[in-house]
């Protein structure tokens, strides 16, 4: 049920002054429109995408070589749909617009190290390195990965690379090189960036020896660039006939960047799934989607303005950092942070929000359970004089989460939950500076986004739980899959369950305030931190020990978070001790990600299976619950699902 009461509202003046009311008077002069509310804006920006996106691209600014011939063709068609057709264009052009000394950039490490880059300091960065690479001989629709943490490097390297027109793609350095190997292995990348090490927890952790071998299995690689002066490395470390410093890449006297002018729907990131079925999949997004949508969740549901310095915890390996990124197209200041976000002390991030004057706070659901639990009240113990916006994703936010922020950060801050995901890197949900914010619920669909919930039957309903989707195209759809011929992989991700209806797996429910609550996966992907992980990377270390024959992997809701479960059935003589357990949890940590690694592993006498051999993840996710299973006749040994009801382990 939902809330009666409010726990925020906003003032006239705040409406007023947003940047969503400057938008609506824009459609008032320019299509003689008024809305009653919200609501009716949002009908009127699914109904007429051609109207809503054009004046997105004018309010927005966008900057670009040529100027589009029309909006969107085929718009009633996912697959077929074209967006800005005729356009041209260049992604990094467009965030770093401003050149002048207002600070783009600060970059803080957690051995205490900070950095700070005016806009005009960032554009001849980012000029010297486009201009190495393109010495290198990287050129358009090249590859570049980047093996990086949270850094002023990294943001640098991914304006360089999309200003020649050239494709990046990242993950985070606490990744195995199995992890790795699984994403960059696929798309073949030219370029490598990579840091030597970095600090987490209070750890130095050094990543020259995955990154030799990362190197070593890339066969594509012709150059690794290493955030750090050569004469550091060890001279044995790594095949130096293909790297090089980040330092000497840059060392050039060049101030002046050859904005490559490409079409809307250019390949800009290549991000990835979780791999819930095999190895992760490899998910194209175009520069002028990420660009556009961005700007919209920017300037009209976060109401980003150019004094705004927006913070979001994140690494190089979540799409909250490309997110956080395209805040620089909104002059900005962005804030980084690489590191443990407990480290040296709970209130590290709150200390830095202080310290940078944060005024757009982002953070998981699970860093606001885990501070609620220590008992922090920042009301109390920080100025946070400049926050206006606490921003909430990756995991569903609780009422207790909700109502701990407003007792103990501010009663008047607007705290927006946000959901979306890698799929679509952005989101379908979000904040709205019109509307109050209630217990437990996201505000409102964003804009130009067709969500609904369906029922299994494909029934549009409310106040009812079911399958969020999306039902009209939008310009971040991805724009294809890597390797995936005849889209195939692309449509069974997204359009199996309803034909042309846009559907992802996540699981929902519109309220009678017209928000929106989400209650987690409606599939088999895990969910721990609030970071989509797959079951396959997991499963595919499990069967590397010749004592386990079975096992299957699913996510429990446990303290307002979710938590890895293995479940393995062991072979007859074997046995699942300590040893064992600690051997499994061991291999995962190394050869996938700490993510990865189960809280809990439990030794069962069976897997449910389907009659054609599948393992029934969901099934066993439900009986974890304490739900019913439907349809279990469909198992071809229904007597295994005793094994997973009331099973104490699960209790602790």
């Amino acid at each position: 049920m939902s809330e009666s009461r409010p726990l925020w509202l906003p003032s006239e003046q705040r409406i007023n002054e947003s940047n969503l009311k400057k938008f609506e008077d824009l459609v008032y002069q320019t299509e003689g429109l008024s809305f009653d509310s919200y609501s009716d804006m949002h009908k009127w920006s699914v109904n007429k995408p051609d109207q809503f996106w054009k004046l997105i691209w004018d309010f927005a600014e966008v900057r670009c070589s040529k100027y589009f011939n029309q909006v969107v063709l085929n718009q009633n068609q996912f697959s077929g749909a074209r967006w800005f057709e005729g356009s041209r264009l260049n992604f990094a052009e467009n965030l770093l617009r401003n050149r002048s000394e207002k600070t783009a950039i600060v970059s803080i490490l957690e051995n205490g190290e900070r950095v700070a880059l005016s806009y005009k300091e960032l554009f001849i960065k980012v000029a010297k390195c486009a201009h190495g690479l393109r010495a290198l001989g990287l050129k358009k629709d090249d590859r570049v990965a980047g093996f990086v943490t949270n850094s002023v490097e990294a943001v640098i390297a991914m304006l360089a690379t999309t200003s020649i027109g050239a494709i990046w793609s990242s993950c985070s350095p606490d990744f195995g090189v199995n992890g790795v190997l699984d994403r960059f292995g696929q798309i073949k990348p030219k370029v490598l960036f990579a840091c030597k090490d970095y600090f987490y927890n209070g750890k130095h952790i050094d990543c020259l020896p995955r990154l030799k071998k990362i190197q070593n299995n890339i066969s594509s690689l012709e150059s690794t660039i290493i955030f750090s002066p050569l004469n550091t490395l060890k001279a044995n470390s790594l095949n130096f006939k293909k790297t090089t410093s980040f330092e000497l890449v840059c060392e050039n006297s060049e101030v002046s960047i050859d904005f490559e002018q490409l079409p809307f729907n250019h390949p800009l990131y290549i991000m990835y799934s979780s791999g819930t079925t095999g190895a992760p999949k490899c998910i194209v997004h175009s520069a002028g989607g990420a660009l556009l949508q961005h700007l919209k969740e920017h300037r009209l549901h976060t109401n980003i303005k150019s004094n705004d310095v927006v913070f979001y915890f994140s690494t190089c390996g979540w799409m909250m950092w490309n997110w956080l990124v395209s805040v620089l197209a909104s002059e900005a200041t962005i804030l980084l942070y690489d590191g443990s976000p407990f480290h040296p002390k709970s209130t590290a991030l709150l200390d830095i929000a202080d310290q940078e004057k944060v005024s757009i706070f982002g953070v998981s659901a699970k860093y606001i359970s885990a501070i609620e639990k220590s008992g922090l009240k920042p009301i109390h113990s920080h100025k946070l004089d400049n926050m206006h916006t606490i921003l909430s994703t990756g995991s569903p936010l609780t009422h207790g989460g909700f109502e701990y922020i407003y007792k103990s950060f501010s009663p008047d801050i607007q705290l927006s939950s946000i959901s979306g995901g890698t799929d679509i890197l952005s989101a379908f949900v979000a904040g709205n500076p019109y509307m109050p914010v209630f217990s437990g619920e996201i505000q409102c669909k964003t804009l130009g986004m067709d969500v609904q919930i369906w029922s299994d039957m494909g029934d549009s309903i409310i106040e009812e739980k079911g399958e969020l989707v999306c039902v009209n195209p939008f310009p971040s759809a991805p724009i294809y899959f890597w390797n995936d011929p005849g889209d195939k992989k692309y449509h069974k991700a997204y359009f199996e369950k309803f034909d042309n209806v846009w559907c992802q797996g996540d699981y929902g429910e519109i309220t009678s305030n017209e928000g929106i609550v989400i209650y987690g996966r409606s599939d088999a992907t895990l969910n721990p931190g609030g970071v989509r992980i797959g079951t396959a990377e997991i499963y595919r270390q499990v069967e590397k020990f010749d004592q386990i024959v079975d096992a299957v992997c699913v996510g429990q809701l446990w303290e307002d978070d979710t938590r890895v479960i293995l479940f393995v059935v062991v072979r007859a003589g074997e046995y699942l001790d300590d040893n064992l357990i600690a051997e499994i949890k061991t291999l995962i940590r190394s050869e996938a990600t700490p993510r990865h690694v189960p809280a809990k592993i439990i030794q069962v006498k069976d897997i449910p299976r389907t009659i054609s051999g599948k393992v029934v993840e969901i099934a066993v996710r439900s009986l974890i619950h304490g739900e019913d299973i439907k349809n279990s006749d469909a198992l071809a040994n229904p007597e295994s699902l005793e094994y997973f009801k009331e099973l104490d382990q699960l209790k602790l």
